[in-house]
């Protein structure tokens, strides 16, 4: 599975949930995370997608430290049973 299809599969599900997915891009900041979703209720969750069994790098890992200590929760998700825990949880808060 490629990347891309999970993150779609992410978009549209958040969509469903009734929240908002945004690519997230930031111009020097490279490793961010791939996606901010915004969730009802004002939840925020940086998500960081990946291919079935890869993990961040260390400059991603840095960056997902950075955005921790400020009080954000992010995630790393690579398949869409992932992405399926995710929003039930969400639904579930």
């Amino acid at each position: 599975m490629r990347e891309r299809d999970i993150e779609v599969y992410l978009r549209d599900q958040v969509k469903a949930a009734g929240g908002i997915a945004y690519k997230f891009i930031s111009p020097g900041n490279a490793g961010v995370p791939d996606r901010m979703i915004l969730l009802p209720g004002g939840q925020v969750v940086f998500v960081e997608l990946k291919v079935p069994g890869k993990i961040p790098t260390p400059l991603q890992l840095r960056q997902q430290t950075r955005i921790r200590n400020l009080g954000f929760q992010v995630l790393t998700l690579d398949s869409k049973e992932g992405v399926n825990e995710f929003i039930k949880g969400v639904r579930c808060s």
